[in-house]
């Protein structure tokens, strides 16, 4: 059928050439863009999909930034750090050669002090002029803030918390056991000596200690009547039966145990023969009073060897040890006739041991020590319910959650409370913001006023403190030992955060950019193998297409034919 009004052939035509055109734009914006979804109608969920990946490598690429700017911060205190930790080691140097005032000068002392003095105060500009992108880190700007008054707590570091929404955080301290000392003791010594009579010895023991029962003396008298003991005024008088011509030494302890006063033993056997006349012995003298001794005494600090000779007290004895405590780690004191061995510290460190390397015969020292070695237990807490570890008289808890330090008073059982409220370095190192990908880290000051310990603060080190060289090196020496642990312990802390957390979370956070770029490009770039087989193939077809429409459109002509005819 031939019609001219309408040429069918022709439209067929068009609408196949507009396919192929359109097919062309797409294949041509594929190859220019290189993306497969340049619009939404390519692939409405690949292009939903390929968006939220590449908000999710935007946030990731963000936090590797931030991980990468938290590292430096950290870097830049440790630098600090480094520098303070120097200037410590040179005070502690400076507080061991001024010790040695037997060969120094005062005026030599005075330099040291000087120097002592300038150390300090380079430590607490250092603290007060670090800076990182204009801001101070080491001035305690970056600590924890908290509230609530708990007397019984000597230290608190909060190292890091996670504050979550509310921007706070309630902290309970449940004490079940107190920290302990190491302890040792020697109970009060009996009286004990020896008299010899008829050639056998007899050994005295005083059924009671006592210090009253020191140096008495031991008569002999004869008289008729049964062999029996009186005890009067620090003398016992033992009266044997002038009748009784083979007295035995069970007799004689008989006598002695019914007095009450002391118990006598004899290793000997056989009679006492020819008792005519009185006789005198010599006095017993080991009430509270020890034989010859020599023993070892050890603590946390190291040893020390005492020698004593008899007659020698426990007063004695300890004021002995404690001369030397800060050497061993362990002081002794005198209580109800008991002598005491105590470890200065607390804790499972602290202990205590006691070796009798010689003693008299007659000696029960080593017989009345409790034990030869004691060590001291640690304090143990809960921690807003987790079950925190014990060094001492600190507590410690780590966990995702909190990680803090708290020292509380020696032996102390009071239950803490107190509110985190706020402070520490908030750093976001994770793409989502929220506390999962936050990290919170708390940086003390570290002057002169904050650095130290339980033996004091680092400013008291400073000319006409109560702890300078000229006054009191020792104690100068045990406050820097402290502060440097504190700022070592500091370093410590930023280093693991470094490693464990910063640079871990950048390598993972850079291998998850991988993947979700992998699983972006997989559904948005373009193949560009398949879009240029695709780019042809609409060539062909437009050019094709064209050819026919031009073909279509001359058909109606055909009509011309039979109107000619």
């Amino acid at each position: 059928m031939s019609r001219i009004n309408t040429n069918v052939s022709s439209l067929i035509a068009q609408t196949n050439l507009g396919r192929s055109n359109s097919q062309l734009q797409v294949a041509l914006t594929r190859l220019s863009t290189g993306l497969r979804i340049n619009s939404g109608k390519d692939d409405p969920a690949g292009l939903i999909a390929s968006e939220n990946l590449r908000r999710d490598i935007t946030a990731a690429d963000r936090a590797i930034s931030n991980s990468e700017r938290a590292n430096q911060l950290i870097a830049t205190a440790d630098s600090a750090l480094s520098q303070i930790s120097n200037l410590l080691n040179d005070i502690r140097g400076l507080a061991t050669e001024a010790a040695n005032s037997g060969v120094l000068s005062t005026e030599q002392i005075a330099a040291n002090q000087l120097e002592v003095d300038s150390s300090l105060d380079a430590i607490d500009r250092i603290a007060s002029v670090t800076t990182f992108q204009g801001r101070k880190i080491l001035d305690g700007s970056l600590d924890f803030t908290t509230s609530g008054s708990n007397p019984s707590i000597s230290n608190l570091q909060i190292n890091a918390a996670s504050l979550g929404t509310a921007g706070s955080v309630a902290v309970a301290v449940d004490i079940t056991a107190a920290a302990t000392q190491a302890s040792l003791n020697v109970a009060a010594l009996a009286s004990k000596g020896q008299f010899t009579l008829g050639g056998q010895t007899f050994t005295l023991t005083a059924a009671v200690a006592g210090e009253a029962l020191n140096n008495v003396r031991v008569d002999v008298t004869t008289s008729a009547g049964a062999t029996n003991v009186t005890y009067a005024a620090g003398v016992l008088t033992l009266d044997l039966d002038v009748a009784d011509a083979a007295i035995t030494a069970a007799t004689i302890n008989a006598a002695f145990l019914a007095n009450g006063t002391f118990t006598s033993t004899n290793a000997g056997a056989g009679t006492i023969n020819g008792v005519t006349t009185p006789a005198l012995t010599t006095g017993i003298t080991t009430a509270n009073t020890i034989q010859d001794l020599t023993f070892q005494l050890s603590g946390s600090q190291g040893a020390q060897v005492f020698s004593f000779d008899g007659g020698a007290t426990y007063a004695q004895v300890a004021s002995a040890v404690n001369l030397v405590s800060d050497a061993t780690g362990v002081s002794a004191s005198v209580a109800s006739g008991v002598l005491t061995f105590t470890s200065t510290q607390y804790g499972s460190d602290a202990e205590v041991r006691a070796e009798i390397i010689s003693e008299a015969s007659l000696g029960t020292f080593a017989a009345n020590l409790s034990a030869t070695s004691d060590s001291g237990t640690d304090i143990a807490a809960t921690i807003n319910g987790f079950t925190a570890s014990g060094n001492g008289n600190t507590i410690s808890l780590n966990n995702s959650a909190l990680n803090l330090d708290i020292t509380v008073t020696d032996a102390s059982t009071t239950d803490l409370a107190f509110n985190i409220t706020g402070g520490g370095a908030l750093f976001q190192i994770g793409p989502n913001v929220n506390s999962g990908g936050q990290s919170r880290i708390g940086i003390g000051a570290v002057n002169t006023g904050k650095l130290g310990g339980t033996s004091g603060r680092l400013y008291e080190l400073k000319a006409g403190g109560d702890k300078d060289l000229n006054s009191d090196p020792t104690s100068a020496a045990l406050v820097v030992d402290q502060a440097i642990t504190k700022v070592t312990g500091l370093r410590g802390r930023f280093g693991a955060f470094q490693h464990a957390t910063l640079e871990t979370n950048i390598a993972s956070l850079k291998d998850t950019i991988i993947n979700l770029t992998d699983a972006q490009s997989a559904i948005r770039d373009a193949d560009f193998a398949k879009e240029s087989a695709a780019l042809t193939r609409a060539q062909i077809l437009v050019q094709s297409g064209t050819a026919v429409l031009q073909i279509s459109n001359q058909s109606p002509q055909q009509v011309l034919a039979l109107l000619r005819g």
